[in-house]
């Protein structure tokens, strides 16, 4: 297994890095050419800048056995595609229950926005969704066969 994160936006790098320390699994960040992550534990994979460039070359290198954390409901249905699981920066599992729902309203959302619309902005990061993220991703690890080092 290893844990492999969007890593362009992502607002738990760090704590990803805790928990894949604590039970010695590799971590993968992949990012575009703009961004620079080092925090001395990861592999860094960069793409070009273009479209969906991280998410193609995260799909590259993904196994079945693969852990994905990612804010992105394409890069998700991708991942859950190949077998592998994905998660988000509040913790929940993209699944086949809920991934076609998830991609709907990502549609329906970008419609309004292109007619002029708007949508409601999420809500300020705290403490509690850090919280909920780590728990959610240490219960992941363990359902996959993870425990501590």
């Amino acid at each position: 297994m290893r844990i492999l994160v969007d890593a362009d936006a992502c607002p738990v790098k760090q704590k990803i890095i805790a928990a894949a320390k604590r039970k010695n699994i590799p971590v993968l960040m992949f990012t575009n050419y703009s961004h620079e992550i080092c925090d001395g534990y990861s592999i860094v994979i960069k793409a070009d800048e273009g479209k969906d460039s991280v998410d193609f070359a995260l799909i590259a290198q993904l196994t079945k056995d693969d852990v994905v954390m990612t804010q992105d409901y394409g890069l998700a249905a991708m991942v859950i595609s190949k077998g592998a699981k994905a998660i988000n920066q509040y913790g929940s599992l993209y699944t086949d229950e809920n991934i076609d729902r998830l991609l709907t309203e990502r549609h329906i959302n970008n419609v309004i926005r292109r007619s002029g619309g708007r949508i409601k902005s999420a809500p300020k990061r705290k403490k509690k969704d850090d919280e909920s993220f780590e728990k959610a991703f240490e219960n992941l690890l363990a359902k996959n066969g993870a425990a501590d080092a």
